[in-house]
């Protein structure tokens, strides 16, 4: 078996990442494994939870990258790997993981997909999503308050305090590393198009 290819997908909080990932996967069906990079979270067990409200969740040091990389390097490698599940309400790992096992493409989505150079040099391609903020800001506020049970109050705070500026420190930034961008995320059908076409190619 040929090594996978290694497809990121990036961009701003809210900008339409796992849309785009899942229409691909819906277009192209078999042959794709989608690895977040949210599950790469630090275990931050041994902080009170006081404490860990306060981490800068948006900031490349809150996430495992040693730990993605070497999942990477093996799936390249065709061999399985455990992807670990994390708590978003209490910002912790759990004990359980997940099988992930190698496909002709894998994607990866995350917001700081592009900012570390090694991390980057294991993909194959790189996509970023480019959609505006105020469309950003409503989608994180509609997910957080679903998904991970907070109030509108510390949303918006967050956003105001790390969210934003971490945006414009890392994430902006590494769009210059793309290979593709993809304008308005998931509503950009074209765009979804174009990037399955190229991997139905890969996949036959």
């Amino acid at each position: 078996m040929s090594a996978p290819v290694i497809i990121g997908i990036s961009g701003g909080t809210g900008s339409g990442k796992s849309t785009i990932a899942d229409a691909i996967q819906k277009e192209v069906k078999d042959h794709i494994t989608i690895i977040m990079q949210d599950s790469y979270y630090k275990n931050f067990s041994h902080l009170s939870i006081k404490e860990r409200s306060k981490i800068n969740f948006d900031h490349p040091e809150t996430i495992d990258t040693e730990l993605f990389i070497k999942h990477i390097e093996l799936l390249k490698k065709n061999v399985p790997v455990e992807i670990p599940i994390y708590d978003f309400k209490t910002h912790t790992r759990t004990s359980k993981t997940v099988l992930k096992k190698p496909s002709k493409i894998i994607i990866l989505e995350g917001i700081l997909l592009f900012e570390n150079e090694k991390l980057r040099n294991l993909m194959d391609i790189k996509i970023f999503v480019d959609t505006d903020a105020d469309i950003r800001i409503l989608r994180r506020i509609e997910r957080d308050m679903n998904e991970r049970g907070r109030d509108l109050d510390s949303i918006i705070k967050q956003y105001r305090e790390t969210v934003q500026p971490m945006h414009i420190e890392f994430v902006e930034p590494s769009k210059r590393f793309a290979n593709v961008i993809i304008p308005e995320g998931g509503f950009n059908k074209i765009g979804i198009d174009m990037i399955a076409a190229k991997i139905r190619e890969i996949v036959v």
